[in-house]
């Protein structure tokens, strides 16, 4: 039968696309009718994702499958800047996978973890963005979460050393894309 899906307190929520449709649609009916958006795992930053995403399917890699799916239930769901509510996480650990699927994924959002501590890096994702530098959003936590760490500076000093991380991260991802 039809279960009735409460909200979830977030704009967005990262799902297995591997459910299929049928595990998708609740979700995005859920997402239509309170402004949502979901984030499906398409190729993801660590190191074994290739043992199952890189896997091909009728001559094509698992993950490209999977992006075209997200295309697919986004399609009807186009915002104002072109995107979808549907969007694809999609590692900063595998720059060339990020160029293919930007280009065959033009209304599809990218949610990018592996910036920075997992080793992904600024060159690498500018590939995420579009013409316009839109279309990715880039998740780096580890790498903010204990600069402080990195600086050598005390505990107390976390929330400083965060905001120079991430205003460090900002510099120099925006130094790669095109911002209009």
């Amino acid at each position: 039968g039809e279960t009735e899906c409460e909200p979830f307190g977030a704009d967005a929520l990262t799902v297995n696309g591997y459910l299929g449709t049928d595990g998708i649609e609740p979700l995005l009916k859920v997402c239509d009718e309170k402004d949502k958006g979901i984030y499906v795992l398409v190729k993801t930053s660590n190191k074994s994702s290739g043992e199952l995403q890189d896997r091909l399917i009728d001559g094509i890699p698992v993950y490209a499958a999977m992006g075209d799916m997200c295309e697919k239930w986004g399609s009807g769901r186009i915002g104002e800047y072109g995107y979808s509510s549907v969007g694809a996480v999609v590692g900063a650990t595998y720059p060339e996978q990020l160029s293919e699927l930007r280009k065959r994924l033009p209304h599809t959002m990218f949610l990018v973890p592996g910036y920075g501590a997992q080793g992904g890096g600024a060159q690498g994702i500018a590939g995420a963005f579009d013409e316009n530098g839109l279309g990715a959003i880039v998740n780096s936590s580890r790498a903010v979460m204990c600069a402080y760490k990195k600086e050598e500076c005390p505990e107390q000093d976390f929330a400083r050393a965060a905001r120079r991380e991430a205003e460090r991260m900002r510099n120099d991802i925006t130094s790669y894309i095109n911002l209009k």
